[in-house]
C-alpha cells in the first residue's frame, strides 16, 4: 500500500508541476516576444508606449503597452504570479518525495562520494537557500549597477563551478536535478521577491496618482530576463532522469555544463532576432557544444566492450542478474524501497534478459550507474562477465 501511494503521489505532483510549469514558462516567452515586438502606434497616441497586432484562434487581437493616468486604475488586471508559484510549490514536495524519502538510492553513489543520505539533503536543501541569497546579493550590488557584464560573467561562474561540485558530491541524477531546483528556485524567488513587488509599486503608484519608480520595473524586467536565459535549461533537467546517458556520464558535469551553453544560447539567439539584433554568430558555439555532447555520449568515446576471453554461459550471466538486479527488476521485486519494478523492467526470465541486452550493456558496462548506487555490490569482475556475454550475443 505504501509503494501505492508514493506512486500515486508522484504522479499527482509531476503532473501538476508540468501543467504550471507549462503555463509559466508559456507566459514567460510570450511576454519575452511581446516586450521585443511592441512597435510606436501610428499615428500617436497619447499614454501608448507601444502596440502589436495579433491573429490567434479566427480572431484579431490589438495589445498595447500603456502609461496609466495617474490616480485611474483599470479593472479587472490580470497578474501572471501563480503559476511559477505552482510550480516551485509541485516541484519542491516532488523532490523531497523522490530524493529525500527513499534513503538515498537516487541522492547519493558510493563511487562518486561518501556523503551520507542526511548529509546529502542538507546539502540540497541548503543550496535551494543559498543560492538565493548569493544570487540576489550580486545582482543587488554596486557590482551589478557599474558593470552588468561582470555581474553576468561571475554567475554563469558560479553556476559552472556549483555543477563541478554537485557532480562531485551527489549521484548524477541528484546532482542535475538540484542544479535545475536550484534554478528554479531562483526563477521563482525573482518573480515573487523582485517583480511581484514591482508591479504592486506600479499599482500603488497608480491609486495614490504618483508617477511609479521606474528604477524598480527595470530591474524586474532585468530579473525575467534572467529567468528567461535560463529556462531551456532547465527544462533538460527536469527531464534528465530519463536520459543516464547524460547523469551517468564519466563526464557528466561537462555533459551538464555544454548542454546549458546548448540551451542558453538558443534562447539567446531567440531573443535577439525577436529584438531585430544579430545574433546568429551565437549558433556556433551552440553547435560545437551540441556536437561535444553528442560525441561524449557515443560509443566512439565511451568504449564500454570487452572483445575475447572465454565464453560466457547464459546460466553465469543470470546467475548475475539473479543476485544483483532481480531484488528490483522482479515481478515481485524484494528491495526495501522498490516494491514495483522500476520503469516496468523485469529480468525474470531468460526472455527478458535477453530483449534487454542493449540495455544491460549500456547500465552495467558503460556507464556503470546500475544497480543504483551500487546498493546490491555489483563487482568489477562481474561488470566484465555481462560485456563478455553481451560480446558473444552481439556476434
Amino acid at each position: 500500500m505504501d509503494a501505492l501511494i508514493r506512486e500515486w503521489l508522484n504522479v499527482g505532483l509531476r503532473w501538476v508541476h508540468v501543467i504550471a510549469g507549462i503555463g509559466w514558462i508559456g507566459t514567460s516567452l510570450y511576454f519575452m516576444w511581446l516586450d521585443a515586438s511592441l512597435t510606436k502606434p501610428n499615428p500617436p497616441r497619447a499614454r501608448v508606449e507601444g502596440e502589436t497586432w495579433l491573429l490567434h484562434s479566427g480572431g484579431f487581437y490589438l495589445v498595447e503597452r500603456r502609461q496609466l493616468p495617474p490616480g485611474q486604475l483599470p479593472s479587472p488586471i490580470h497578474w501572471f504570479k501563480w503559476e511559477a508559484a505552482m510550480t516551485w510549490l509541485t516541484g519542491f514536495p516532488l523532490l523531497v518525495l523522490v530524493y529525500y524519502t527513499t534513503r538515498g538510492v537516487y541522492l547519493v553513489d558510493p563511487a562518486v562520494s561518501s556523503i551520507t543520505p542526511g548529509a546529502a539533503v542538507l546539502v540540497g536543501i541548503g543550496l535551494l537557500v543559498v543560492s538565493w541569497a548569493g544570487y540576489d546579493l550580486l545582482w543587488t550590488s554596486p557590482l551589478a549597477r557599474e558593470g552588468r557584464r561582470a555581474a553576468a560573467v561571475l554567475s554563469w561562474a558560479v553556476l559552472f563551478a556549483v555543477v563541478y561540485a554537485l557532480t562531485h558530491v551527489l549521484s548524477g541524477r541528484a546532482a542535475y536535478i538540484h542544479v535545475g531546483a536550484m534554478l528554479g528556485t531562483i526563477m521563482v524567488a525573482n518573480v515573487w521577491m523582485r517583480i511581484v513587488p514591482a508591479q504592486r509599486e506600479i499599482i500603488a503608484a497608480a491609486e495614490a496618482g504618483r508617477t511609479p519608480d521606474r528604477t524598480l520595473s527595470m530591474r524586474a524586467k532585468q530579473r525575467s530576463t534572467h529567468n528567461s536565459y535560463v529556462t531551456f535549461p532547465v527544462i533538460f533537467m527536469m527531464l534528465s532522469n530519463h536520459y543516464p546517458g547524460t547523469y551517468g556520464h564519466p563526464l557528466n558535469w561537462l555533459i551538464l555544463a555544454l548542454l546549458i551553453v546548448v540551451g542558453a544560447g538558443v534562447r539567446h539567439v531567440m531573443i535577439a532576432r525577436e529584438k531585430g539584433r544579430p545574433a546568429d554568430w551565437w549558433l556556433l558555439p551552440v553547435t560545437a557544444a551540441l556536437a561535444a555532447v553528442v560525441y561524449l555520449t557515443s560509443p566512439a568515446w565511451l568504449g564500454g566492450t570487452t572483445r575475447g576471453g572465454e565464453p560466457v554461459a547464459f546460466a553465469s550471466v543470470k546467475d548475475v542478474i539473479d543476485r544483483r538486479c532481480v531484488s528490483c527488476h522482479s515481478r515481485t521485486p524484494t528491495d526495501d524501497i522498490f516494491r514495483i519494478a522500476p520503469n516496468g523492467v523485469t529480468f525474470d526470465t531468460p526472455e527478458s534478459i535477453r530483449a534487454r541486452a542493449e540495455t544491460i550493456r549500456a547500465r552495467t558496462v558503460v556507464l556503470r550507474n546500475m544497480p543504483l548506487g551500487n546498493k546490491t555490490g555489483m563487482t568489477d569482475a562481474e561488470r566484465g562477465l555481462l560485456a563478455r556475454w553481451l560480446d558473444q550475443e552481439a556476434r
